[in-house]
């Protein structure tokens, strides 16, 4: 095996930094006008403390025609476990332009909200907004609606069994999107009806991982994309009753006479999973056009026509250029005096191999990726990885993810260790020519650059919060502002453990395997970085692959056990693939695997402990 060198190209460094910060200037006033109506929409970000002492956090948009003269009906929306409010852009975007006050709250222990201890307290977080928001003069208290996806929909039950217990009446509607609310008496089974006269709906989508099952007539369980011809959904079809003669449809309103005042049930049915359903066209369309039947508001726009997408392509432009930025700055950090002794003489170029370096080259790949897919879901059960209470992390989706991620690096560290000594050293190829080694000046350096890289970058996503009220994220991947706490609840295990895999991780890519595929002499780099970066993410495609086959061809997933911890797997799919590129971007100028796997590992503990539940 030999290397070669060219001269670095650095002239161009500063241009495409100058560009990731125009993309995420651009994704910043996009997102804003799409959120703000051009406007019309003021969105303002709030902060109040709850009656059991603990600070809530959301987003409110006022239309302009909502004023304490003319108040307009609110909707209060709130996301599921390990999300945000900023998750729910779809409901607040297109609800507000239609003339809806719209609070996105963070529940409890999650976003910008204080934390508290367990899900029960964070449960009757929706019940505390509505007490604020029903105080604010440019909403009408007597038209005020609820929706929550997943927990943010039991979070809304339990709204609804307060509303009803203190006789308040703060609620008109309420509407769960992938959750099961209330169907029968927790201690004599029978079915019941605790909405009464508010109009109560239902999204509950097919492919839910999680809710919708029932028992057919053998007392067999079902499927949830055939919740709606059982006992549960006719019940809430039919206000707690059962009527034999009489079954109810999906996607259609029904409205009954109770004590004098009509009431609306549905139960909407998109073919779609849990996750999807806060990403969901379909679902978008259910909730505006049951607010706007519920509360009294005509739908002058139509529910079909969305514009929620474009704020989602703006914030995605947003998640390149934050991508891009992360490289440019660090390549162009090394031209600063302190910081040029760790770049190389000579840009690293791409290296050749005979064909047992090839044999090691594939099999490397093979053996992680077989690893990393047979051990998820093990590591993820046995880590604790879904607590409702700190038991034992304070994050528990990242604490387990990073697990699973150091027996990743762990494992690459042996088979690299068993490829130097069996093939690497037998050939004269030194650990210090690869970087892997390096002088102890050096050590604190890389360090150094590494947090300034970071800190710079999360300085952008802040500044855009600040000024803009967005962020950067495609679907269940968000960069998003966070408070000072994450940072220390994140070190151990999460940053600690993430390092050990994006350290590894660098160095296979790097100092290991950065060899022409084919041997031919112009073969582009790009290739070698295209078929690390597949690997590196083929674990979770796999799983995911598998999983949501069989979901929707059975109605059943293929691992019951881990219909939670597959989801976590999502953003995987960008932030693997991203990661190498970053991490070939500056090995390339440096010929140090370990400045991009520090900078890898610390982002992607900031992503992560940014979008999750924190429990004290």
């Amino acid at each position: 095996m030999s290397d070669t060198g060219v001269k670095p190209k650095t002239n161009r460094t500063g241009w495409w930094l100058c560009g990731s910060l125009a993309l995420m200037l651009v994704s910043a006033i996009g997102a804003s006008a799409i959120q703000t109506s051009g406007g019309s929409v003021s969105v303002t970000d709030l902060r109040w403390e709850t009656a059991p002492g603990v600070e809530m956090s959301g987003l409110l948009f006022v239309p302009d025609g909502a004023t304490a003269e003319n108040p307009a009906p609110g909707v209060v929306v709130s996301h599921g476990l390990f999300n945000n409010r900023e998750m729910q852009d779809a409901n607040y975007v297109e609800l507000s332009r239609r003339g809806f006050v719209v609070l996105s709250m963070d529940m409890y222990s999650h976003g910008l909200s204080e934390n508290v201890p367990d899900i029960p307290t964070l449960t009757t977080g929706m019940y505390e907004a509505v007490k604020m928001f029903s105080g604010l003069d440019m909403v009408d208290s007597s038209r005020i609606g609820i929706t929550g996806h997943s927990l943010g929909g039991e979070s809304s039950d339990v709204a609804v069994a307060t509303d009803n217990e203190l006789g308040t009446n703060l609620i008109s509607a309420v509407l769960f999107n992938s959750y099961n609310p209330t169907f029968s008496d927790a201690d004599t089974g029978e079915w019941i009806d605790i909405y009464g006269q508010r109009d109560a709906g239902i999204i509950a989508v097919q492919y839910d991982e999680f809710f919708f099952r029932d028992v057919d007539e053998a007392g067999e369980q079902t499927a949830a994309r055939d919740f709606i011809n059982y006992g549960k959904a006719q019940s809430f079809l039919h206000y707690g009753t059962l009527p034999p003669d009489d079954v109810r449809q999906a996607d259609t309103v029904y409205r009954d006479n109770l004590d004098g005042s009509e009431a609306m049930r549905v139960v909407y049915t998109p073919p779609i999973t849990h996750p999807w359903s806060h990403f969901s066209k379909r679902s978008t369309t259910a909730t505006i056009e049951f607010f706007t039947e519920a509360l009294d508001l005509p739908d002058e726009i139509g529910s079909t026509s969305q514009v929620w997408q474009w704020k989602e392509a703006f914030n995605f432009v947003g998640l390149i250029g934050f991508a891009m930025f992360i490289t440019c700055f660090a390549m162009l950090m090394l031209r600063v005096p302190f910081f040029s002794s760790l770049r190389a003489g000579q840009t690293v170029a791409i290296r050749t191999s005979d064909k047992p370096g090839k044999y090691w080259f594939w099999g490397t790949l093979v053996l992680g990726a077989i690893f990393a897919a047979v051990a998820y879901i093990p590591i993820l059960t046995n880590a604790h990885a879904f607590t409702i209470s700190r038991d034992p992390w304070a994050q528990s989706s990242p604490a387990g993810i990073s697990i699973w991620a150091a027996a990743c690096g762990v494992f690459t560290l042996l088979v690299l260790a068993a490829f130097y000594f069996l093939y690497m050293r037998k050939r004269g190829i030194t650990l210090a020519e690869r970087g892997i080694t390096m002088p102890w000046r050096q050590v604190g350096k890389t360090v150094a650059l590494a947090g300034i890289v970071v800190a710079v970058s999360y300085l952008c996503v802040f500044v855009v919060d600040y000024f803009f009220k967005t962020d950067f994220r495609l679907w269940v991947l968000a960069v998003k502002a966070f408070p000072p706490g994450v940072i220390w609840v994140s070190v151990f295990p999460v940053m600690i453990f993430l390092l050990v895999f994006y350290v590894m991780a660098s160095i296979a890519a790097n100092s290991i395997n950065f060899i022409k595929l084919t041997g031919k002499s112009g073969e582009r780099e790009w290739v070698n970085t295209a078929v690390l970066a597949a690997f590196n993410t083929l674990p979770a495609v796999g799983l995911l692959v598998i999983q949501y086959i069989v979901l929707f061809s059975t109605g059943w997933l293929a691992w019951p056990s881990g219909s939670m911890v597959v989801l976590w797997l999502f953003p995987l799919l960008l932030i693997l693939p991203a990661s190498t590129v970053i991490s070939r971007k500056i090995y390339r100028l440096t010929n140090n695997p370990y400045l991009p796997g520090i900078i890898n590992g610390v982002i992607v503990t900031l992503i992560a402990c940014s979008n999750t539940a924190t429990w004290i």
